[in-house]
């Protein structure tokens, strides 16, 4: 499996404890910023190059994390082929990916502490998608 990850300035520090928690279970991780926290960056700009690379590499997914998540959320669902779910709850995370197929994960380091945040990557990481007619129908809605 191999995650791509982004951050704003907002989202750098639970972005860290993120990589660090796939990295320790073997999962590699592609950073692709912000690369500090203090210096402000543009969320879209992050979004973008995570959705870029998970299009281009099919058995990928998506990692975001600005401050709430709810801007990333937006910059990746403007993408084709991109669904980005913010998710808060590890329930949110796994109906996510069964019944929507998310393949980016967007979470908020302002809104969701460290530990709830880990076991939402893990949830969301491990779920699979429900094949079932009716899911499948409704996602291929999605870019009709």
């Amino acid at each position: 499996m191999e995650i791509y990850i982004g951050s704003d300035h907002a989202g750098y520090k639970l972005k860290q404890a993120v990589k660090k928690h796939l990295e320790g279970k073997e999962i590699k991780v592609t950073d692709l910023g912000s690369f500090e926290s203090e210096e402000s960056v543009d969320y879209p700009i992050i979004a973008r190059e995570v959705c870029e690379k998970v299009l281009e590499y099919p058995n990928t997914m998506g990692i975001m994390i600005c401050g709430t998540g709810q801007g990333s959320a937006m910059a990746c669902n403007r993408h084709k082929g991109i669904r980005a779910a913010l998710c808060n709850t590890t329930y949110l995370a796994e109906m996510a990916r069964k019944h929507n197929y998310a393949n980016v994960l967007c979470m908020g380091e302002r809104t969701t502490e460290e530990p709830l945040a880990l076991e939402i990557v893990d949830k969301f990481l491990e779920t699979k998608p429900d094949t079932e007619e009716r899911h499948k129908k409704r996602v291929d809605m999605f870019d009709k």
